[in-house]
């Protein structure tokens, strides 16, 4: 099932920490505020090492920060003009499958 518009990990990553300062947060993950900054405005996206650090911090996995991630690239990707790519294989219907 396809989302629809999926949030950027950011949004996400805002409202976890919306009890708290950029600084003291940049600061607990190791990472400039400009850097936080720019993930927490949707202008960076959630690297494997930020997905880490921030399982770490917020008791997450890295996965659900990834797939976060993915799940934006993918649909924002999906939305654009693409080539348009044969399938290697033909596929047969089922009914003619034996």
């Amino acid at each position: 099932m396809k989302m629809y518009n999926p949030a950027h990990p950011g949004k996400v990553l805002k409202e976890f920490i919306a009890d708290f300062t950029i600084t003291e947060i940049a600061q607990r993950l190791g990472i400039t505020r400009v850097m936080l900054s720019r993930i927490i405005n949707e202008k960076a996206p959630i690297t494997p090492d930020m997905a880490i650090r921030l399982s770490q911090l917020l008791e997450t996995s890295s996965e659900f920060w990834l797939n976060l991630q993915s799940q934006y690239d993918i649909w924002q990707l999906e939305q654009q003009p693409r080539f348009e790519v044969k399938p290697l294989f033909k596929s047969e219907p089922v009914a003619d499958i034996r």
